[in-house]
This record gives C-alpha cells, sequence and structure tokens, in this order.
C-alpha cells in the first residue's frame, strides 16, 4: 500500500523579528518502505494568521512573538513603506 505523510520536521526561528520557518517533508512509502522525500519551505512573521498552523508551530510563534516584536516589526515596514498582506 503506498502512503503520503506530511511531517514538519523542522522549525526554525530566524532574524530581528522573530520570523518562524516551517519545513515540511512530504514522505511517500510503499509496505512501510520510503520511497521519496521532498520538502517544502515556508515563513512566518508576526503579523501573519496563524490560525492555520498546526498546534506546535502556534506555541512557538506566541513564545517568541511578544508586543516588543510586534511593534518594532511594524515600525519597519512602515520605515520601508511596505504592506503587509
Amino acid at each position: 500500500m503506498i502512503t503520503k505523510e506530511l511531517i514538519e520536521d523542522k522549525i526554525e526561528i530566524l532574524g530581528k523579528f522573530k520570523s518562524v520557518q516551517v519545513r515540511t517533508a512530504t514522505v511517500i512509502n510503499e509496505d512501510g518502505v520510503e520511497l521519496s522525500r521532498s520538502y517544502h519551505r515556508r515563513v512566518i512573521n508576526c503579523l501573519n494568521d496563524i490560525s492555520g498552523e498546526s498546534t506546535e508551530v502556534q506555541a512557538i510563534c506566541n513564545a517568541v512573538w511578544t508586543d516588543e516584536i510586534r511593534t518594532a516589526y511594524q515600525a519597519h515596514l512602515d520605515s520601508q513603506n511596505i504592506i503587509e498582506e
């Protein structure tokens, strides 16, 4: 039987504004033997909606994204005339 599994196998905190980088592995197995593994990375910043993230990612984000970090990041965006979507 062929199965596909998605695993968040690496979560990192990056930079001054504590962006959270999540690496997801897509693993294809046949009868318990791994046939392939590929990776996808995404970066989440403190102004993003994290309600759709795993509980582990949400917990990490909530732990590192203080009000000071959010304020500093928004000030940085404002100074660059960047609008966060």
